[in-house]
C-alpha cells in the first residue's frame, strides 16, 4: 500500500491535472465531480465543502418533502467533507485519471451520522474494540442489454433486449459472444482496485454474475459500490446497459448482492469461525454471530432490501431466501453457512440484492452479528434442511418495503446498532420512497382497470 506522501507525489505529477472525488447518498450511488489538482492537494488537511442535497434528494433528485436533515428549511448549506487517500485509484478506461472517495462530518469533525460510509467505519470501530477483523465480500448478478443510446423513454425501459437470448448459466458460449466486453470487465476492474474472484454468466438471458475478492470490510464496501458504478461505465464503452434491479422481469430470476463474511482475530490472524472439533466446524463466536444476525434481521430488512422492487426479487423459487432461516450450504435459506478450512470458513447473507447500498448492507450485517457475540447468543433457530420454501415454521421476511420500514422505525433495537439519527433519516427516505410508487399509476393499473371498471 502506498503512502500518504507517494499518493500525493502521484497526484501532483499526474499528466491529467484533474481528480475525480466522489461521495456515496443514501442510496449507494457515488455523486461526486471532477477538480482542478491543485483544488484537490489545497483541501487535503481542510476538508471541503459539498452541497448536502446529496442527502436531500432521492435516486432521481426529486427532493425530499420529509426529511429533518436538509431541505428548503435549512437552505441546503455544504457539509463537511475530508478525503480518505487510502481510496487511491486511478481509473484505467478514463486515462487514468485519480479518484478518491470522501466521507461527511459533523459539526464535531467527526462521521457524520447518515453517511453510509461514516456508518460502516463506526461498526467496524466496535469490531475492533472487540479484536475483531472483518473480512467481507459481495457478489453481484445483473442484467446487460443492446441500448444504443441513453434511455429516453418508458418503452426502451419496457422492451430493453439483452446481449443474449436464453437460459445459459455458467455458459463460455455466451460470455464468448460479448468477450471484448467480458474481458474488459475481469481486466479494467481488475486494474481499477476491484479484483474479482470469477466472473461467470448467469441463468437468463443477458445476465452475469461476479465475485469480488474479500478483502477487511471497509475496503470490501468501497469495491462493491465502485464496482456498480465502474460495471456502468464499461458496458457504455460496449454500447451496453447494464441494470443492477433486483427484478426487472417477473418471468426471470432476481439479481443477488450476496453478502460473504467472516471474523479474524487481529492479533493473530486465524479465523475465528471456524472449530474443526464441532460437527459442522462452526465455533461458538461463529453460532452467536449468526444467531445475532436472524435476530436482528427482520429489524433491519430495509438495510438489505431498500427499495419497493428488492421485494419482487424474495419469492418462492426465485433463488432468493423468503424467511429468517440458515442452512448448511444451502441456498433457499436467509444465510447460508459455509462450513471449511481454517481460512475458508465463513457465512454467506443471501438476502442482500443488487440494488443494496453495500455500506449499508455490511454494517447491518456486521452490527447485528456483534449484537449476537456481545449478547451471548445461542443459536437456537435449527438448521433448514432442504427447501427452506417448506419450512413453514420460520419467521416470514417483509413482504414490501412499507411493512419493513415500519418495523425497523419502531425498533428500539435498529436505534441501539446505529443510532437514532440516522434510524430517523434512512426510514424518511424509505417513507419517501414507498409514498413515489403508491401514487404512480403503472402498466399493472392500466392493464388491469382500464376498460373494466
Amino acid at each position: 500500500m502506498k503512502t500518504a506522501e507517494e499518493i500525493i507525489k502521484e497526484v501532483r505529477e499526474s499528466p491529467e491535472g484533474k481528480v475525480k472525488l466522489a461521495i456515496v447518498d443514501i442510496d449507494g450511488i457515488l455523486r461526486g465531480k471532477v477538480i482542478h489538482r491543485d483544488k484537490f492537494l489545497s483541501i487535503l488537511e481542510s476538508g471541503f465543502g459539498f452541497c448536502d442535497v446529496v442527502f436531500g434528494w432521492d435516486m432521481l433528485d426529486s427532493l425530499y418533502d420529509n426529511a429533518d436533515f436538509t431541505g428548503w428549511h435549512s437552505g441546503y448549506p455544504d457539509a463537511k467533507a475530508r478525503v480518505d487517500l487510502t481510496t487511491y485509484r486511478r481509473v484505467p478506461w478514463d486515462h487514468n485519471i485519480p479518484f478518491f472517495l470522501a466521507d461527511f462530518r459533523n459539526k464535531k469533525d467527526e462521521g457524520l451520522e447518515i453517511c453510509p460510509r461514516s456508518l460502516l467505519k463506526k461498526v467496524r470501530k466496535e469490531a475492533e474494540g472487540m479484536g475483531f477483523t472483518p473480512f467481507f465480500s459481495q457478489e453481484f448478478e445483473w442484467f446487460n442489454f443492446k441500448i444504443d443510446e441513453e434511455p429516453v423513454s418508458a418503452d426502451v425501459f419496457r422492451r430493453p433486449t439483452p446481449i443474449t437470448t436464453g437460459m445459459f448459466g455458467y455458459s463460455l458460449l455466451r460470455a464468448w459472444k460479448n468477450k471484448n466486453y467480458f474481458n474488459d470487465l475481469f481486466n479494467l476492474l481488475g486494474q481499477f482496485g476491484i479484483p474479482l474472484e470469477g466472473l461467470h454468466t448467469e441463468t437468463g438471458p443477458g445476465v452475469y454474475e461476479a465475485a469480488i475478492l474479500y478483502s477487511e470490510v471497509l475496503e470490501a464496501a468501497d469495491r462493491a459500490t465502485l464496482f456498480k458504478a465502474a460495471v456502468k461505465e464499461i458496458a457504455s464503452r460496449h454500447r451496453i446497459t447494464s441494470s443492477f434491479m433486483a427484478k426487472w422481469n417477473n418471468n426471470l430470476p432476481g439479481c443477488g448482492g450476496h453478502l460473504h463474511q467472516s471474523l479474524w482475530d487481529s492479533k493473530r490472524q486465524v479465523n475465528l469461525f471456524h472449530d474443526e472439533r464441532d460437527t459442522n466446524q462452526m465455533s461458538a463466536t461463529m453460532k452467536s454471530y449468526l444467531a445475532g444476525q436472524l435476530h436482528c434481521l427482520p429489524y433491519l430488512m430495509p438495510l438489505f432490501a431498500p427499495t419497493v422492487n428488492s421485494y419482487k426479487r424474495l419469492v418462492e423459487g426465485a433463488w432468493a431466501p423468503t424467511t429468517v432461516t440458515w442452512g448448511i450450504d444451502n441456498r433457499t435459506t436467509a444465510i447460508r453457512v459455509l462450513p471449511g478450512s481454517s481460512t475458508s470458513t465463513r457465512l454467506e447473507f443471501r438476502v442482500v440484492g443488487s440494488d443494496v447500498n453495500p455500506y449499508l448492507a455490511m454494517a447491518a450485517s456486521l452490527a447485528s452479528g456483534l449484537y449476537g457475540i456481545k449478547k451471548k447468543m445461542e443459536l437456537k433457530v435449527p438448521a433448514t434442511v432442504g427447501s427452506g420454501y417448506s419450512n413453514k415454521t420460520a419467521v416470514p421476511l417483509a413482504r414490501d418495503l412499507h411493512q419493513a420500514t415500519e418495523m425497523m422505525k419502531n425498533s428500539p433495537l435498529a436505534a441501539e446498532l446505529f443510532g437514532e439519527i440516522f434510524v430517523k433519516h434512512f426510514c424518511q427516505t424509505r417513507e419517501w420512497e414507498w409514498r413515489q410508487y403508491a401514487s404512480a399509476v403503472t402498466d399493472w393499473d392500466l392493464k388491469r382497470y382500464f376498460e373494466t371498471v
